[in-house]
C-alpha cells in the first residue's frame, strides 16, 4: 500500500491528502525545504526589474496604469478603474488595438527586419517569419476575412496545429475587432462542436491536417463532422499544412483554401480603433458543472497584464530568443507565445510537434539550433524529461539558455533541481509562476533579478497584485494552508464568462465575497512564500491541463453500455494526475478489456485524448450515501491506494470494499 501524508488544512472543513507515490518532494518541501537561490549577481546587475518594482506595486492603480503607457493607444483613458465588484473596467474609454501593437509599432522602428517567429514543424520543416513579414500576412489575412463580411464582434473559432498560420489568424481577428475562440487541436469534433455553438461562430480556420508523432491529424475530418451540427457558422477556411495525405474534403460555398483566399489580398489594412474593454478572444475551459465555461478577455487590460509580465518575468531583451513550449489552444499559448512576447518585439521560436519525436532530445535540439535564451514549459515535460534521463540534454549545447521558468501545474522540488542543473547548467535563475486561464496572466512568481527562489514554491505574487490566503470562513490567514484568493482587480483577469454573467459571478465571487477564488488551495510559509497545493473542487490538473471529472462521466455514461461512471483524480508520477472511472454497466452488457478500451476511446471522440481515462474498473454498484449521492471521496482513497475513511453513512458499506480489493488486484 502507498504511504501517504495527510496535511490539516484548519480550520478548512475539509482534509487535503497528498500521496507519497508522486508528491513526496513537494510535501517534504512544504514541511521542511531548506534550499535557497539567490539570483546570480551577473544577471542581477542587468535584471529588467528591480526591488523598486515591488515598491511601485504597493500603488497598484498607479502601477498599472504606468504599464500600460508602454502600450500604443490610439485614444487616452479617462479613469484608470471601474470596479464594482466583481466586474471592472479598466482604462476606461481608451482604444487601442492589439495586433497593431504586437506588429505596427515594431515594423515602423528597427525591429521591421527582427526574426517575430521561428518555426519548426515536427516533420523538421522550418520557417521564419520576420516582423514585416508577419504584420503583411496577418493584414492579408485580416482583409480576407473582411471580404467574407466577418467583422467587429463577430467570433471565429480557430482550430489549427501549431503553424505561424495559428498565430496569423489570431492577429488577424483582433486587427479587425473579430473575437477569436481558439480549440485545441488536440479536442474532438464533438468539443469543437459544443465550443463554436456556445460563441455562435461566424466562421471557423482550421487545417487540413497536422503532425504528431508521426501520424497525420485530420482535423478537417474533425472540423467537418463538428460544423455539421453549427448552424451558425457560414465560412470554413482551410490552411494546407499536410496535403493528399489528409483526405480533406471540400465543401462548395462554405470552404475556402487559405492560400488561394489570401493570395491575391491587399496587404494594405488599418487597424481597427478597439475600446479598451471591447473583447479580444474568448477561451473555453474545464468547469464542475461538465459545460465548459467560455472565459472572456478584453483587450486594453489583458495586452497591459501579458506585455508587463513578459517584461519583467522573463527578463527580456532585445536579443532573446523565447520559447514557451504550449499550444496556443490553451492560455499558456495565447499570453506567451503570441500577445505577450509580441508586444514587446521578442522573437519567438513555435514548434508543432511532440517532445521526444523522433528522439527524446527534441527540445534539446531545438534550443541548440535556434540559441534558445528563455524557456518556459510545464512540470509534467520536466518530469518526463527526468525519466528518460540527463543523457538527452547532455548531447546539445544549452549554454545559450539564461532563465528558465515552469507552468501549468505546482512543480515538486527534485524537478526544480534536475531541471536547474541539466537544463540551466545550475547558472540560469528559475521562474515557477502560478496563474489561471481567467487571471489572463502571471499572477505569482519570482522576479529573476530579485527574488530569491526556493524550490516548489511559486515565490510572491508579482507587482499590483494582491493575494491573500483565507480559511474556510474567509479569515486572512498569515501562514499555513487554506484558500488561495485575490483582493483586488488586476487588468488581465476575465470579464465574465460568455453568455452566462450569473455563473461567472457564483463561480468565481461566491465562495467569498469580495474576493476572486478559482478553486486553488495553498500553503503560506514563514517567510510568506506561496506554495501551490492545486485543486479543490472536481476540475483535475492532467498533465497541466484542467479536465473536469463531470466532463469525463458526462462522456462515459453517453457509451451505450454504461449506465453510470464516476470520476476521481489519483496521483500519477508524470502528469501530476491521471484520471481513474468506476463505471457500472447496463443489465445484460459485459465487462471485458475490449469494452474498456472502447470506453476510453469513447471519451477521446468525446472530448479529446488529453480526457483518457488511465484506469476504468467496472463495478456492479458504486459508493452512494442513503441519499443516493456517490462518494467521490471513498473512490478516490481506492484509487490513491490509501485507507479508506469514514463510510459509515454508506447505503451499503460493502460496495466500497469490494471495489477496494478490485482494484488492488488490478495493480498487484
Amino acid at each position: 500500500m502507498r504511504r501517504s501524508y495527510t496535511i490539516r488544512l484548519a480550520p478548512l472543513g475539509f482534509w487535503l491528502t497528498l500521496t507519497l507515490a508522486t508528491m513526496k518532494d513537494q510535501i517534504d518541501t512544504l514541511l521542511s525545504e531548506q534550499r535557497r537561490f539567490p539570483p546570480p549577481r551577473a544577471f542581477a546587475a542587468r535584471a529588467a526589474a528591480t526591488t523598486a518594482l515591488y515598491d511601485a506595486g504597493r500603488d497598484w492603480k498607479r502601477f498599472w496604469e504606468e504599464q500600460a503607457r508602454a502600450l500604443d493607444w490610439m485614444s487616452p483613458w479617462n479613469r484608470v478603474l471601474d470596479w464594482k465588484p466583481p466586474h471592472a473596467r479598466w482604462f476606461v474609454d481608451g482604444k487601442l488595438n492589439a495586433a497593431s501593437n504586437c506588429l505596427d509599432r515594431h515594423i515602423a522602428g528597427p525591429r521591421r527586419n527582427k526574426a517575430a517567429i521561428i518555426w519548426e514543424g515536427e516533420p523538421g520543416d522550418r520557417r521564419v517569419l520576420t516582423y514585416w513579414d508577419l504584420a503583411r500576412e496577418v493584414r492579408r489575412c485580416a482583409n480576407a476575412l473582411k471580404a467574407l463580411g466577418i467583422r467587429r464582434g463577430d467570433r471565429v473559432a480557430i482550430y489549427l496545429p501549431m503553424i505561424p498560420e495559428a498565430v496569423i489568424a489570431m492577429l488577424a481577428c483582433a486587427r479587425i475587432g473579430a473575437v477569436h475562440s481558439v480549440v485545441f487541436g488536440g479536442f474532438s469534433a464533438e468539443s469543437l462542436r459544443d465550443r463554436i455553438n456556445d460563441a455562435q461562430a461566424v466562421a471557423v480556420i482550421t487545417a487540413d491536417g497536422g503532425y504528431r508523432r508521426g501520424q497525420v491529424l485530420p482535423l478537417k475530418r474533425f472540423a467537418d463532422e463538428a460544423l455539421a451540427h453549427c448552424p451558425s457558422v457560414k465560412h470554413c477556411i482551410v490552411v494546407r499544412r499536410v496535403g493528399e495525405e489528409a483526405f480533406a474534403a471540400m465543401e462548395e460555398g462554405r470552404d475556402h483554401w487559405w492560400h488561394r483566399l489570401l493570395q491575391p489580398v491587399s496587404t494594405e489594412s488599418e487597424p481597427e480603433a478597439m475600446d479598451s474593454e471591447d473583447m479580444l478572444f474568448i477561451l473555453y475551459t474545464s468547469g464542475t458543472t461538465g459545460k465548459p465555461k467560455g472565459i472572456v478577455h478584453t483587450t486594453g487590460g489583458f495586452l497591459t497584464h501579458v506585455a508587463a509580465t513578459t517584461r519583467y518575468v522573463f527578463d527580456l531583451r532585445e536579443e532573446d530568443v523565447f520559447w514557451c513550449t504550449a499550444d496556443i489552444g490553451w492560455v499558456t499559448g495565447h499570453s506567451y507565445v503570441v500577445y505577450g512576447p509580441l508586444a514587446n518585439g521578442a522573437t519567438v521560436v513555435m514548434y508543432e510537434g511532440a517532445p521526444d519525436w523522433p528522439e527524446r532530445d527534441r527540445f534539446w535540439s531545438i534550443v541548440e539550433t535556434y540559441g534558445v535564451t528563455v524557456m518556459y514549459t510545464a512540470p509534467t515535460a520536466i518530469r518526463a524529461f527526468m525519466k528518460w534521463g540527463p543523457e538527452h540534454p547532455s548531447r546539445h549545447d544549452l549554454s545559450t539558455l539564461r532563465l528558465l521558468g515552469t507552468v501549468g501545474e505546482p512543480i515538486n522540488p527534485e524537478a526544480w533541481i534536475w531541471y536547474h542543473e541539466h537544463i540551466g547548467g545550475g547558472r540560469c535563475p528559475i521562474v515557477d509562476t502560478w496563474w489561471q486561464t481567467e487571471t489572463g496572466g502571471i499572477m505569482i512568481t519570482p522576479l529573476p533579478g530579485v527574488t530569491t527562489t526556493t524550490p516548489g514554491s511559486a515565490t510572491v505574487p508579482f507587482p499590483g497584485i494582491s493575494a491573500e490566503l483565507v480559511d474556510a470562513n474567509g479569515k486572512r490567514l498569515e501562514k499555513g494552508g487554506g484558500f488561495l484568493t485575490i483582493t483586488q482587480p488586476w487588468p488581465g483577469m476575465l470579464r465574465t464568462i460568455y453568455g452566462d454573467d450569473e455563473r461567472y459571478q457564483q463561480t468565481y465571487w461566491s465562495r467569498f465575497p469580495g474576493r476572486y477564488f478559482a478553486g486553488d488551495g495553498a500553503k503560506l510559509d514563514e517567510a510568506g512564500y506561496w506554495w501551490i497545493l492545486g485543486r479543490v473542487d472536481d476540475v483535475l490538473n492532467v498533465a497541466g491541463h484542467r479536465i473536469g471529472t463531470m466532463e469525463v462521466e458526462s462522456a462515459l455514461v453517453d457509451h451505450p453500455a454504461v449506465a453510470e461512471a464516476a470520476v476521481v483524480g489519483r496521483s500519477h508520477d508524470l502528469k501530476g494526475q491521471a484520471l481513474a472511472a468506476f463505471v457500472t454497466l447496463k443489465d445484460g452488457k459485459q465487462a471485458s478489456p475490449g469494452l474498456k478500451d472502447d470506453l476510453k476511446d469513447h471519451v477521446v471522440k468525446k472530448i479529446g485524448a488529453i480526457a483518457r481515462p488511465d484506469d476504468i474498473l467496472f463495478s456492479a454498484d458504486l459508493p452512494k450515501t442513503r441519499s443516493g449521492k456517490i462518494m467521490r471521496r471513498l473512490l478516490k482513497d481506492i484509487a490513491e491506494g490509501r485507507t479508506l475513511g469514514d463510510t459509515t453513512t454508506l447505503a451499503d458499506p460493502a460496495v466500497v470494499n469490494r471495489l477496494k480489493e478490485m482494484y488492488e488486484e488490478k495493480e498487484s
